[in-house]
């Protein structure tokens, strides 16, 4: 992960996103565990799909810490997904595959706190 990190981080677009203060502040009063948790339930219902018809579009810009960190890791579309991290697209993610983007958006907020 430390090689796709560093390659994020040279980024122009990628290494602009940061969490505000309202970010930090909801992980910390909703703690790490709650945050985790509606990144399982973002990737399930936005990522996870073998068809997704706003592909590109589906992932907020702003509005929860979690769209921050998919902007930021490249983990928000199946386009995105497979420039960066070679997650094919036209395929229902796996379980395996899903736990992986949900780890790499929680070291980026755990790092960026």
């Amino acid at each position: 992960m430390d090689e796709l990190f560093y390659k994020l981080s040279k980024s122009k677009f990628r290494s602009r996103f940061k969490l505000s203060i309202k970010d930090k502040e909801y992980i910390k009063e909703k703690g790490l565990d709650k945050i985790k948790e509606h990144a399982y339930d973002f990737i399930n219902k936005r990522l996870a799909p073998k068809i997704i018809l706003n592909d590109g579009k589906q992932t907020p810009m702003k509005g929860h810490p979690v769209f921050i960190a998919q902007h930021a890791t490249a983990t928000c579309c199946r386009s995105c997904l497979y420039k960066w991290h070679k997650i094919k697209p036209g395929e229902n993610l796996t379980n395996k595959e899903i736990d992986y983007i949900v780890n790499v958006i929680m070291k980026w907020i755990n790092d960026n706190m």
